[in-house]
């Protein structure tokens, strides 16, 4: 057994890889572990980056199937899911030049394949090989979750693991699950030409999101000819004659040739010994208090493995808090009170802080502004009018806001900087907004307020006075 390392990161996705970059640039003795044989993690390879690829190549489509709406003749396209999963391998083999193991260990960073284990709370076995180290970050993220209904595990389904790599356009697709990852590929595979229908439990898409803008996107999603049934559970899967069918509550039977499972993901903490770390744990990942320690403070987590938002953003942004804490030894805590996510259907569903329930279930009688984006010209022009904004706000101040609206994700980060700075709905009010741009929705949605102030009775009164009094 060697000296041991300063560091070592179990987990090659985006919040271990910044640490590891981040350490073995700054000179520390740096040991990175992934267990698969590439980096980049689940959101590179599984993820973020070829979900966003398919959704656009499905964006595409449904533009050539909608062009008499822009005044053009319609294009039926003939889809090749082959050649569409080529251009998302492509985009992926493009980013994975980053995360070239070659260009971490350029930095001094010792980069293992394998699977590790810890022996005790400072060791380490990866194959045939122990290792010690001062500390530890454990970035090993999630994966997905497959429920227990009778007779899934026999039928062939796939997941987010394999959805990238189908080759033949499935006729029909039945998505088990209304959350982010189910809603985006069952819009992308409608476009591109699947039959699709979606099976959600509960009574609204989206559990995390405000029920009025979930139901809004369902509408959108059922205009479009997926099938949605919320408040429906699968409690069997069988094959017939070569289909998949999805019993269901209620008599409904489904039929598929292929079923996509997306009921939620879990946290990656099988064969890490963490028991023998003394590491605490349970089925929602890692325990970390607000410095991102496990319950051996020379051991932190960060990313899905320990929560609480399963987004990359958040990873990275747990990985400088590790850094903060593990390597330059200058405490520092999480502050998760403005956290932006967005669920990347058309049109995208972006959120930041609270809802309008969450704000009345902590006791706040809150301003509630709504602007469609109908009302948008910018949006006019593009005929991408639906959705709207909605916005929760008490004395000025901005408490939360979801945007379900073309580029939702990009229009809500005027509202995140809005929050974190402390700025009242005047300021945007106040703040000259470009025209025809579709960021002109946030002042048009706080000017619904201002609007109603201004041309209320005793205004126009003051304002007659006024006129009269003065030359």
């Amino acid at each position: 057994m060697d000296k041991p390392r300063d560091l070592i990161i179990i987990g090659g996705g985006a919040g271990g890889l910044v640490v590891a970059s981040v350490a073995a640039q700054l000179g520390l003795k740096v040991t990175l572990i992934e267990k698969e044989a590439k980096l980049g993690g689940d959101c590179l390879h599984h993820g973020c980056v070829p979900s966003k690829t398919l959704i656009h190549a499905a964006k595409v489509a449904s533009l050539m199937h909608r062009a008499k709406d822009y005044g053009l003749p319609t294009v039926t396209p003939k889809v090749d899911l082959g050649l569409v999963n080529d251009h998302v391998q492509s985009v992926i083999d493009q980013i994975q030049v980053h995360d070239d193991p070659e260009r971490f260990r350029g930095y001094g960073c010792e980069v293992l394949f394998g699977q590790a284990t810890f022996i005790n709370a400072h060791t380490l076995r990866v194959g045939d090989d122990e290792i010690r180290s001062r500390r530890f970050v454990v970035a090993t993220g999630s994966q997905p979750f497959v429920p227990p209904i009778d007779g899934l595990k026999e039928a062939d389904y796939l997941t987010n693991l394999d959805i990238f790599s189908l080759r033949q356009l499935p006729k029909r697709m039945v998505v088990l699950g209304g959350g982010p990852i189910g809603l985006e590929m069952a819009q992308a595979f409608s476009r591109l030409g699947s039959k699709v229908t979606v099976v959600e439990r509960l009574a609204h898409l989206l559990p995390q999101e405000d029920p009025e803008i979930a139901d809004a996107l369902k509408a959108v999603l059922e205009t479009e000819g997926i099938d949605v049934r919320t408040s429906t559970s699968a409690e069997k899967v069988y094959k017939e004659h070569g289909a998949t069918i999805v019993q269901c509550d209620g008599g409904l039977n489904l039929e598929a040739d292929t079923l996509l499972v997306a009921v939620g993901r879990r946290p990656t903490v099988e064969g890490l010994g963490l028991d023998a770390a003394g590491v605490n744990y349970d089925a929602r990942g890692i325990k970390v208090d607000r410095r991102l320690r496990t319950s051996q403070k020379h051991i932190y987590a960060c990313g899905d493995v320990c929560g609480p938002y399963p987004f990359t953003h958040m990873a990275e942004y747990q990985a400088g808090i590790v850094i903060s804490n593990a390597i330059f030894r200058f405490p520092k805590k999480t502050d998760y009170r403005v956290v932006p996510w967005v669920t990347y259907t058309d049109p995208e569903l972006a959120r930041v802080g609270l809802t309008e329930q969450q704000a009345r279930d902590k006791g706040i009688d809150p301003l509630v502004l709504r602007f469609p984006f109908k009302g948008v010209d910018r949006a006019l022009a593009e005929v991408e009018t639906a959705g709207l904004v909605k916005l929760v706000a008490h004395k000025g101040k901005i408490l939360g806001a979801s945007i379900l609206g073309p580029q939702g994700g990009e229009l809500l980060h005027e509202i995140v900087l809005a929050m974190k700075t402390g700025a009242k709905i005047g300021d945007i009010s106040a703040t000259i907004h470009a025209y025809p741009t579709l960021s002109q929705v946030h002042r048009r949605t706080v000017n619904t307020w201002f609007g109603k102030k201004l041309f209320s009775p005793s205004t126009r009164n003051v304002v007659k006075w006024v006129n009269r009094i003065l030359p």
